[in-house]
């Protein structure tokens, strides 16, 4: 079995230019640099059992790089993306080292060897072997600017199985989309995700309900939206615009296995879905946030919020049973830092924050323009100049990054206080939808009470 992905690298030719008169240097973003490692292990190759199992097409593997700026000067396509990545990974333990790197290059020479410069290279060192092929984005042969369409997707998949399936390897065979790296890696490190949340909402629901029509009233009270009808059920929560199958969360959640755990939990009651908040919150903090009415201090807002999430008090047992809330506790370090940041930097109210905006905005400006003034000064400047002129504006750029950074905080601190405001307003919404229940079930009780007396 063998999963694939391909993906463009963003970029300039003076990037790799620059790279390759200083591989040391510290390149632009995360996608060049896991592009520019598949070349370095040429070089460095504790990967790739010193370079056994590094091969390249139409190039040579120690000079690609070079080879691959030649063709985009040739041709005068140097913008744009500047190369493709990607990478065949398959099940731990169902190929040796030599397959992995065979079915490589024949699936490399398949899709792209008849026009495109490439390196593969097999990697070694996790507990799955995996290839990287990274290929130029413009053709050797005629110039062309590789495409990748559904159609190459949908063929480079089939040509990895049908390898596969030659080598008397397994096959995936109904292919589902992967999640986003770092979705994945949350899941399989058990964070809160919203399909993590899902499934342990699921559970509850499945495990607390003697039939089908508490199980949807369970799910509802917990804020979920649900459609359980055709033959694929789904749910979710009203802050987003699709539905997730039962399952795709878990294979064997279909229609007739969940109503058979329903049927063999009848004998058991109906649990009653809940939604709590911290009973930790100092008074100061309880009336911070009021439904449907948009909060102006934000730095009350963010406590009120890390109560609710039972990050304050620390020590605490208490856990947020709402889902919107759950999912949240995935974010908790950017929570965190904007928290520190505003308190850091006096900010308490959205005009506060808008106005620390503005000062960062208007400074940056000002050393963007004067960065500029030194990088003319050094054109005309004297050797010895060169050096001094060359320091400061090192300087001013590492005060514009930070600068960049404060921004960034900024603008995640106001769409975060928005995106708050609205989930309280739902959970609210959700605790208010229940309260006439409880109500009725309260009256219901009274009445027996009245009756047992008589």
């Amino acid at each position: 079995m063998a999963v694939t992905s391909l993906w463009h690298v963003k970029g300039s030719i003076k990037d790799v230019i620059d790279y390759i008169e200083n591989p040391e240097k510290t390149v632009p973003n995360r996608d060049m640099q896991d592009f520019f490692d598949v070349f370095s292990y040429v070089k460095n190759p504790l990967k790739t059992n010193e370079g056994e199992y590094v091969s390249a097409i139409n190039c040579l593997k120690e000079t690609a790089l070079q080879q691959m700026i030649l063709t985009k000067k040739q041709y005068q396509k140097t913008g744009g993306y500047i190369a493709w990545h990607g990478y065949q990974s398959f099940k731990p333990n169902e190929v040796t080292p030599e397959q992995c790197h065979e079915i490589g290059l024949k699936l490399a020479r398949e899709m792209w060897g008849d026009k495109y410069q490439i390196i593969v290279a097999t990697h070694l060192d996790k507990g799955h072997l995996h290839n990287h092929f990274c290929f130029n984005s413009v053709s050797y042969l005629d110039g062309s600017k590789y495409n990748y369409s559904k159609s190459e997707q949908k063929r480079l998949r089939e040509v990895s199985d049908r390898l596969c399936f030659e080598y008397g390897l397994s096959v995936i065979e109904h292919p589902k989309k992967a999640p986003s790296r770092p979705l994945y890696l949350d899941e399989k490190s058990g964070k809160p995700t919203r399909y993590n949340v899902y499934r342990e909402d699921l559970r509850e629901a499945i495990n607390g309900s003697r039939d089908l029509q508490h199980m949807i009233k369970y799910l509802a009270d917990k804020g979920y939206e649900v459609d359980f009808s055709g033959s694929h059920w789904k749910m979710k929560l009203p802050q987003y615009n699709h539905f997730t199958r039962l399952d795709t969360l878990d294979e064997r959640l279909t229609p007739n296995f969940i109503q058979s755990c329903l049927k063999g939990a009848y004998k058991f009651g109906n649990y009653k879905a809940r939604i709590s908040y911290s009973p930790h919150m100092p008074e100061q903090y309880k009336n911070a946030w009021k439904p449907h009415q948009k909060t102006t201090g934000i730095l009350a807002l963010y406590y009120y919020w890390c109560y609710q999430l039972g990050i304050f008090p620390k020590g605490t047992d208490y856990k947020p049973t709402s889902p919107m809330m759950k999912e949240e506790l995935r974010k908790l370090d950017e929570i965190t830092a904007q928290v520190r940041y505003m308190s850091k930097h006096n900010i308490s109210t959205l005009s506060d924050l808008h106005a620390d905006r503005e000062q960062n905005q208007s400074e940056m400006n000002k050393l963007i323009d004067y960065r500029q003034h030194l990088r003319n000064k050094v054109r005309r400047a004297t050797p010895a100049e060169k050096e001094t002129l060359r320091a400061e504006k090192q300087g001013v750029t590492e005060r514009i990054t930070e600068l960049r950074k404060r921004l960034k905080y900024a603008d995640g601190i106001e769409k975060r206080s928005a995106h708050i405001d609205d989930c309280l307003d739902q959970i609210h919404d959700t605790m208010e939808n229940q309260r006439p229940n409880r109500q009725k079930q309260l009256i219901k009780t009274d009445r027996r009470r009245e009756e047992s007396l008589r």
